[in-house]
């Protein structure tokens, strides 16, 4: 410049988020009404403009104090109007200067400003060289990473010496924070500046380095998703044309289905992110089936599904009556527990277990409460189970995983207030894989099953609204834990005589229905079921007592097809062997005379009462006692307590006191093939001991139960029904049982009451009293004491027990 001007007065333009440099070319839009009044201003004198930043780009109407106080004196080269209101100019920074002052704000901006004159390089320091270079390179680097062409730009830069020059170049066209140009624009030293743009220039580069690597990946994800989008459009079109359902559409099904429910939080959040998950999964994985079979078999689950409850007693007792007939104090139980429910209907189902031997109906009993209640069953069978996974599930990244059989008995069932039925759980076993017992404690458990996790479904099923009942056969292999949760009601074996009203009313036209005879095709007599009872079955329930009238009704079936012209066939005792054959089982006989050393005991089995008989048979030799019959340790204590009680007593029962030195006795149960065990045989093995060693018969037609203490005493025992039954089959006429049994008599069936005179003993020498004869007494029927039989048979009031 020709002329230096110290301050002058100038129209002022203020920039929003711009900055100028002096030697720079720049072009921009211009629309505010006090912008293009300073340009109108300008170009009516000498087309120079000051430009200062402001610093809110927010405000529109900058004061003196809003305004950045270094600008830059500017030529005006070009105005295009783009609108009425909006103006493009290009201009070129002159020189730096200084606001001074604001003369003038209305219509435009006018005032003084002060140029402030560079300071100059005398000579280029190495290290300002090195500034230099690395300033051209980066900004090299920079014009490659934006991919912006400036090959003019870059000529200039390398031409030029001033690093003054260089810095402003860059401050200009990189893109940094206008605040940090406006700062950089005040200072005066040019390598200082250049130092600044430097360094401001190096961030950039890392920033924009980071910029390109994340677009890079997104533009990889973006090409990704594409092809895949593509792929699955391709996908859904070949699956429109075969008819088959869309992925998203199963996706969006499953989620409207969890939504349904009205889950917990936890257990909706989990389901909604294994859809999720489905989601992601390619066409075909494995994965993908397996998260699909899961979310099917949740949603199957009645989460919400309930069955209205029906509480009627009265309703309740005629199906149970219709369904079963006997078997009243099991019946009065089950109606106590519906009585309850009636009364309090929020109180947790009872657990109930019925146990008793095959065929007696515990299973059908189950299926009545089923209907009395108005509740779905589903049945469970646990005999042979020894899997805890069969009753928790697997866990669903096993191949092959299922839920447990809880979990599919509710799907069956298709309620959450179902009847669950869980058959022969005394039948479990325990292996390596685990104790099923053990895992349905938390399912039997009322305060902990409200919360059933199973392996496989993993998020809580509520089981409290379930009513669980239980079989068994016997108690003795059920743990104690379980069994701790459970209530019992135990159902005896059937007499002869509800065998035959059964058999009547139910057995015999159910086969008949089932085999397509009517009642005038076929009539079977009360003496032909009694003798089906007595000669071809030994039971305590009535399954084959069933499957040999279906004989009889297979057997009709084949005659009436047989005959020319068919006629009502009559089954009696007399023709009954034409239908089932040879009969499998005699009546049971007495001796015919009172014998020695043979006494008949009782024993309960799993499958109902048997009469045991113990033979003793004594040698001369040197008092060893032999003892055969497959024994168990109990039964084997029973006899050696029995021999003692006969050493203490020698002298009473007229036994020669050193016979234990003198004597071999050999001590037989028949039927060696069968295990025997139990202490309940003890007074049996003493009276037949005796019996041997005093020669002294025994009354054929008494029999006995009692534990035998080596001093004599008789000892209470269990299963004194089913025992007692087994003793009327066998033709007997007395029964001594321990006087701690006496309670025990109302539990007994009045038919069997009635027909055996019970004799209550607490000493082994009042058994042996009413069990053997006189050694001179011949042979003769049997007299007893008629006080001590009414004494017996007399009612027995029990205390009330309180729960």
């Amino acid at each position: 410049m020709d002329e230096i001007i110290v301050s002058e007065r100038m129209p002022i333009m203020a920039l929003r988020g711009l900055v100028v440099f002096p030697k720079q070319m720049l072009h921009f839009d211009v629309g505010r009404e006090k912008s293009i009044k300073a340009l109108e201003l300008a170009m009516k004198t000498d087309q120079r403009i000051f430009l200062v930043a402001q610093k809110n780009i927010e405000d529109d109407d900058p004061t003196e104090k809003q305004l950045y106080s270094v600008g830059v004196v500017t030529k005006i080269k070009q105005i295009l109007r783009v609108k009425e209101n909006l103006s493009r100019i290009l201009v070129e920074g002159e020189y730096r200067a200084k606001l001074i002052h604001l003369n003038q704000t209305e219509p435009c901006l006018v005032g003084r400003v002060e140029m402030l004159p560079e300071r100059q390089v005398e000579t280029i320091s190495a290290r300002c060289e090195a500034l230099m270079r690395e300033a051209v390179v980066r900004f090299d680097e920079y014009l490659e990473l934006i991919q912006k062409p400036a090959q003019e730009l870059q000529l200039r830069l390398i031409a030029s010496h001033e690093p003054g020059f260089i810095a402003d170049t860059i401050l200009q066209h990189v893109g940094f924070e206008y605040g940090k140009k406006a700062a950089l624009l005040g200072l005066l030293a040019p390598v200082s500046r250049l130092e600044q743009a430097v360094i401001l220039l190096r961030r950039e580069l890392e920033v924009l380095r980071l910029e390109l690597e994340i677009q890079e990946k997104t533009k990889e994800r973006i090409d990704q998703n594409q092809r895949e989008y593509f792929l699955h459009e391709q996908l859904r079109a070949i699956r429109s044309e075969l008819g088959e359902e869309d992925e998203q559409d199963d996706q969006n099904t499953y989620r409207q289905k969890v939504e349904a429910l009205h889950l917990e939080e936890k257990s909706e959040k989990k389901l909604l992110k294994d859809i999720a998950r489905l989601g992601k999964q390619p066409f075909g994985s494995s994965e993908g089936a397996v998260l699909q079979n899961y979310l099917d078999t949740v949603l199957e689950l009645p989460w919400n599904q309930t069955t209205k409850e029906r509480v009627d007693i009265q309703a309740a007792r005629k199906i149970l009556d219709h369904d079963h007939f006997g078997l009243e104090k099991v019946k009065e139980r089950i109606l106590e527990i519906l009585a309850i429910k009636q009364m309090a209907p929020e109180l947790p189902g009872q657990i109930i277990c019925l146990v008793g031997p095959p065929g007696v109906g515990k299973t059908s009993i189950a299926y009545s409460i089923a209907r009395c209640l108005n509740r779905k069953m589903a049945r469970i069978s646990l005999g042979g189970v020894h899997d805890e996974a069969e009753i928790r599930g697997h866990r669903k990244t096993y191949v092959g995983a299922m839920p447990g059989r809880i979990m599919t008995a509710m799907t069956q069932a298709g309620t959450k207030n179902p009847l669950l039925l869980l058959d022969e759980v005394d039948k479990m076993g325990t292996d390596h894989r685990g104790d099923p017992a053990s895992a349905l404690l938390e399912v039997l458990d009322a305060e902990q099953n409200s919360t059933y996790r199973d392996h496989y479904v993993e998020i809580p099923f509520d089981l409290s609204q379930c009513m669980f009942i239980t079989t068994a056969n016997t108690l003795d292999t059920i743990p104690r834990p379980l069994l701790d949760r459970m209530e019992v009601i135990e159902l005896g074996s059937y007499t002869d005589e509800e065998k035959l009203m059964i058999a009547k009313d139910h057995l015999l036209p159910k086969q008949m229905k089932k085999h397509g005879l009517k009642k005038s095709q076929l009539k079977v007599t009360d003496e032909a079921i009694r003798e089906i009872i007595t000669c071809y079955t030994r039971e305590s329930g009535v399954r084959n007592l069933e499957r040999h009238l279906g004989s009889v009704c297979r057997k009709a079936d084949k005659k009436l097809v047989e005959m020319e012209t068919p006629k009502k066939l009559t089954v009696t005792g007399g023709n009954l062997e034409d239908y089932l054959g040879v009969r499998r089982y005699l009546p049971d006989a007495l001796p015919a005379v009172d014998p020695v050393g043979l006494v008949t005991g009782l024993a309960w089995t799993s499958v109902g009462g048997e009469t045991l008989e113990v033979e003793v048979n004594v040698m001369e030799g040197s008092g060893k006692l032999e003892l055969t019959g497959n024994l168990g340790d109990v039964m084997k204590e029973s006899v050696h307590a029995a021999l003692t009680y006969i050493r203490s007593q020698t002298q009473d029962l007229g036994i020669a006191p050193d016979f234990y030195k003198t004597k071999d006795i050999h001590v037989h149960f028949p039927e060696g093939a069968i295990p025997k065990d139990g202490p309940s045989a003890g007074i049996t093995v003493c009276t037949a001991m005796v019996s041997a060693l005093t020669e002294r018969r025994v009354r054929r037609d008494v029999a006995m139960t009692g534990e035998i203490s080596i001093r004599g005493r008789v000892l209470p025992i269990g299963g004194l029904k089913e025992k007692t039954m087994a003793a009327l089959r066998h033709g007997i006429k007395t029964v001594l049982i321990p006087e701690a049994n006496r309670r025990d008599l109302e539990e007994i069936d009045q038919t069997v009451r009635k027909a055996l005179n019970f004799i209550s003993v607490d000493h082994v020498s009042k058994v042996l009293e009413v069990a053997l004869l006189p050694k001179s007494e011949e042979v003769k029927p049997v007299s007893l004491d008629p006080a001590m039989v009414q004494e017996a048979n007399a009612p027995v009031r029990q205390p009330a027990i309180q729960q």
